[in-house]
């Protein structure tokens, strides 16, 4: 199943992008949950476009008149505080996100690896790539297994090099300039008491079929990730194609 570019005409015409990302997220998740992961794994489909922040925390909505627990009973109202006027007030960035997250549940939940899909909004300015960068980097730093998928035609640059560069471990890590899509795997390691990231790079193009990358659950094992065969599925849940031919409905 060749890549289509999901960001252009004629495609984006008639799917949103959004939907389909969502779509193949499910479809990982399903390959996952039902052929990989032991017994005590599961994975988990995390969606949120748009800013996490949708209120003022210092507005309350009153309570109507007349709201009581019964007829003759007192409720206890709690009284409202208000925070002083902020003596700062600075730009902050709230990053898209879809992405998958593989929880182990052997001594309790605990995140082991996730799967993120790059969305235009992660790489539209240089803040927002960089808060991208530091997502992936907190998931590395705690020991967490990661792949990182990017197949944003309308949106140049590359959120691995910006990772490199935010690590700051050196030129010689980074992609080929030009690089816009891709994918990667990384697996944090101790080796000899030395800290380590395996990485898995593999250079996308439109019209080119999705590589198998290796899933780490944290240190434990790996999992082949067979980006291809979600994909495919996404593809045919979404009408893009029909389950007889790889041939695209969508012009």
């Amino acid at each position: 199943m060749p890549l289509l570019d999901h960001f252009h005409p004629p495609l984006r015409s008639t799917r949103h992008w959004e939907s389909f990302h969502a779509r193949w997220a499910v479809a990982l998740a399903d390959m996952l949950n039902l052929s990989l992961l032991p017994n005590d794994y599961v994975a988990e489909v995390h969606v949120h476009v748009g800013g996490r922040v949708e209120v003022d925390v210092g507005t309350f909505e009153e309570e109507p008149a007349g709201n009581t627990a019964s007829a003759g009973t007192a409720v206890a109202v709690a009284p409202t505080w208000a925070p002083p006027a902020p003596r700062l007030q600075f730009p902050a960035v709230f990053s898209d996100s879809i992405e998958l997250h593989v929880m182990n549940f052997d001594s309790g939940p605990t995140l082991v690896a996730a799967v993120e899909l790059v969305s235009p909004g992660n790489k539209d300015r240089p803040d927002t790539r960089r808060a991208f960068a530091a997502k992936c980097a907190t998931y590395l730093h705690e020991g967490i297994g990661l792949i990182v998928i990017d197949v944003v035609t309308e949106r140049r640059g590359n959120l691995h090099n910006e990772l490199i560069d935010l690590m700051g471990v050196g030129e010689q890590y980074r992609l080929a300039d030009g690089t816009d899509l891709y994918a990667v795997a990384y697996r944090p390691v101790r080796r000899k008491e030395i800290e380590q990231i395996d990485a898995w790079p593999a250079p996308l193009a439109v019209g080119q079929s999705l590589p198998v990358l290796p899933l780490a659950l944290g240190t434990r094992l790996c999992l082949p990730l067979d980006l291809e065969a979600a994909y495919m599925d996404a593809c045919q849940r979404s009408r893009l194609v029909t389950p007889a031919t790889p041939e695209t409905n969508a012009g």
